[in-house]
């Protein structure tokens, strides 16, 4: 095992504009979750991101032995229940049946008294477009602004996404892309799932890789999504590698730079996640959102890491906050 680099808040410090400018997005995340059942085809309020579930289902997580002694301490338990919610990036939920493959595995950690753990919003793509938390913030307002406006704040729009251009001319970012489109149509659960940022660990820094064992990436060729998934799990069992890398060497693992892979951080195995096979229960259902992947709900030794992560903390809370407003407004 590496020697890790200690955690320290410094990484995770906004200046004043960059305080501002969320506040700011804070206000348009709102306004777009009052207005997302009228922008969805759904009659209840949703995500601002990952608006679309395809399912949310129970796992577990077995802690693989032995590990290192720095980690056990981090592991009470061989094992571990989870909640998973499988979903896309797409702010909307429409029927469209062309769809970009930007998936999320979300997993709550739960102990054995019920009690969670930590919250991991992991995605298909191991990397961010931004490095700059003010270029971010001033794109996802645009977004959000765009989707409630439309044409009025095109230009707006336009003008932020010709600002993150430069971030992602690098060879890591290109090569991932590639890759990504390469398998653009491969089954969901065949894609490695990534945590992109950074995570606490105690006092050390990580980063999470989530690699799926012996999944046909042709499975459900000619089906949706939900109905792959659906199908998948009903004959079917998963089971992936859970991986973690460690910052060692603030050059090569650098917290705030999100657009290249770390290097010379090799993974280390720490547990598999296992889910059985189940019906899944109705993707649409209005309680799917109520359940919050908040990672800053994690016990504090779990939070994520750096400026950008940071961000989530607000962005989350707001979400959650409006959408139960609304939901209980239509539904009681």
């Amino acid at each position: 095992m590496p020697n890790p680099l200690p955690y320290h808040r410094k990484f995770d410090e906004l200046n004043e504009e960059e305080k501002i400018l969320l506040e700011i997005n804070k206000k348009s995340i709102a306004d777009f979750v009052e207005q997302s059942s009228l922008l969805s085809d759904v009659n209840y309020a949703t995500r601002n991101v990952h608006a679309k579930t395809y399912a949310v289902i129970n796992g577990e997580f077995v802690v693989s032995t032995p590990l290192p002694h720095e980690l056990q301490l981090f592991f009470e338990e061989n094992k571990f229940d989870l909640v998973i919610r499988f979903s896309n990036a797409k702010p909307i939920i429409n029927s469209s049946k062309k769809e970009i493959p930007a998936y999320g595995f979300a997993v709550k950690i739960i102990d054995d008294k019920g009690s969670l753990i930590a919250n991991y919003p992991l995605v298909n793509f191991p990397l961010f477009p931004v490095n700059s938390v003010s270029t971010f913030l001033k794109l996802f307002t645009s977004i959000n602004q765009f989707y409630l406006k439309k044409w009025s704040h095109l230009p707006s729009l336009a003008a932020q996404m010709v600002k993150v251009i430069p971030s992602v001319l690098n060879g890591s970012f290109i090569k991932n892309t590639l890759h990504f489109i390469d398998k653009r149509n491969d089954f969901f659960l065949s894609f490695d799932f990534y945590s992109v940022g950074a995570y606490r660990m105690g006092d050390y820094m990580i980063k999470i890789k989530l690699k799926p064992q012996s999944v046909d990436k042709n499975f459900g060729k000619k089906l949706t999504t939900r109905k792959a998934l659906e199908e998948y799990f009903s004959t079917n069992d998963y089971t992936a590698d859970v991986l973690i890398q460690f910052c060692s060497d603030i050059k090569d693992q650098p917290i705030n730079t999100l657009n290249a892979e770390w290097k010379n951080a090799p993974f280390i195995k720490i547990g598999e996640v296992n889910i059985k096979k189940n019906s899944l229960p109705n993707p649409r259902d209005c309680s799917n959102e109520l359940l919050s992947f908040n990672p800053f709900e994690s016990k504090p030794f779990f939070h994520p890491v750096g400026k950008i992560q940071k961000l989530r903390e607000e962005a989350y809370k707001v979400s959650m906050q409006t959408r139960t407003k609304i939901n209980k407004l239509l539904h009681g």
